[in-house]
């Protein structure tokens, strides 16, 4: 193999491809990236036996040729050399090296061989559509922060991605949730999406799918079967193993006939939370809210560092009610609104809160109480 590729076209394929191989591996092959020069490209691939992720990128090709270096060293190296340079990969096979060459620099680095490289076969996918970037990115973006780490509940470990109707019309949905909140999110359903299976996305997945969609506002191609997804997003092709579960029946969390309306401003809201949230213990986070007509008042109570109140004028008409929420998980749902105002939909102080924009946004969230 030897293969001549401009600088700032690798570094930036290796910063996708990099950050998929972890670490620590116990089958070195695994640290690898793979590198297949043809034709007047280099594919650069990468995968953690869960996910596989693949870049093209021009290049000069002078012979062709297939091997593996050390992700991680390669990328360090192409991330220090001079921008706008040329880098040369010249395949040494008596030594089994690879040889970087970029003006005054150079560098061996040892290979394993082609052969060693697990391939995530990606088999029949059953359904296949084209999805705008940016409305992808906002599903996942809207949904993420309430995914769950809990690994013996595995099957919350990622985003629930499914079709279902929405007054009537088709949506693509996404779901995420810990057990202490939820988050929901619906985009129009793209044409080859209606049957297709209610998937859960693995979290390093929706990871990785969120940082490539960043770079893009393009149409993504979403290939897809009962236990794997495919990404495909410019020039760069992700393929992941789902998680083998059921994710829960989310409707059910849903409140219906919470009746007590409560309006705030967004940005003075949150001001708020953070403000008497500082007195609050790391364990509990726990705000409580008293609520009377207009009127709400912030209270945090904590033995060992004192007391916070504020009040704050509101949109309220209801029964009075006190009701205890976690802040920072009233703040993370408060940092995915878009308009100038939050609206709270509360029952009683033991009941979850619906928590939108305004009525009939296209995202929700759920959020469970606290005892105070």
């Amino acid at each position: 193999m030897k293969v001549t590729v401009e600088q700032a076209a690798l570094l930036k394929a290796l910063g996708h491809v990099h950050r998929v191989v972890e670490r620590r591996n116990t089958i070195p092959v695994l640290a690898n990236v793979l590198l297949r020069a043809e034709g007047n490209q280099l594919a650069l691939k990468a995968t953690d036996l869960d996910i596989d992720i693949v870049e093209v990128v021009a290049a000069e090709v002078l012979q062709a040729g297939t091997t593996t270096v050390p992700a991680h060293v390669l990328y360090d190296i192409v991330r220090k050399l001079a921008d706008g340079a040329q880098v040369s990969l010249e395949q040494d096979g008596n030594a089994g090296q690879v040889v970087l060459r970029s003006g005054r620099s150079r560098f061996s680095l040892q290979t394993l061989p082609e052969s060693d490289f697990p391939d995530l076969a990606p088999g029949e996918m059953s359904h296949r559509f084209s999805v705008q970037a940016g409305h992808l990115r906002n599903l996942i973006d809207k949904t993420q922060f309430a995914i769950s780490t809990e690994e013996t509940r595995y099957y919350l470990n990622g985003i629930y991605l499914h079709t279902t109707e929405m007054n009537g019309e088709s949506v693509l949905r996404a779901v995420a949730t810990d057990g202490h909140r939820l988050a929901l999110c619906d985009t129009p359903a793209p044409a080859g999406a209606a049957g297709m299976p209610g998937v859960i996305v693995p979290r390093k997945t929706v990871a990785e799918l969120q940082k490539l969609l960043s770079d893009s506002d393009s149409q993504v191609e979403i290939e897809l079967s009962t236990v794997k997804i495919r990404a495909t997003v410019g020039s760069i092709v992700l393929t992941s193993k789902l998680i083998d579960g059921t994710f829960p029946d989310y409707g059910r969390v849903i409140p219906q006939r919470n009746d007590k309306y409560l309006t705030v401003d967004r940005d003075e809201f949150a001001r708020s939370v953070d403000r008497v949230s500082t007195i609050s213990s790391e364990r509990g986070r726990a705000v409580k809210f008293s609520l009377g007509d207009g009127k709400l008042t912030l209270s945090v109570h904590n033995p060992d560092a004192g007391q916070a109140i504020e009040e704050l004028a509101v949109d309220y008409e209801a029964s009075p009610l006190e009701i205890g929420f976690n802040a920072r998980y009233l703040l993370d749902i408060i940092g995915q609104l878009e308009g100038d105002t939050a609206l709270l939909k509360l029952a009683d102080s033991g009941s979850p809160t619906l928590i939108q924009d305004r009525e009939g946004a296209a995202s929700l969230y759920v959020l469970m109480p606290m005892r105070v």
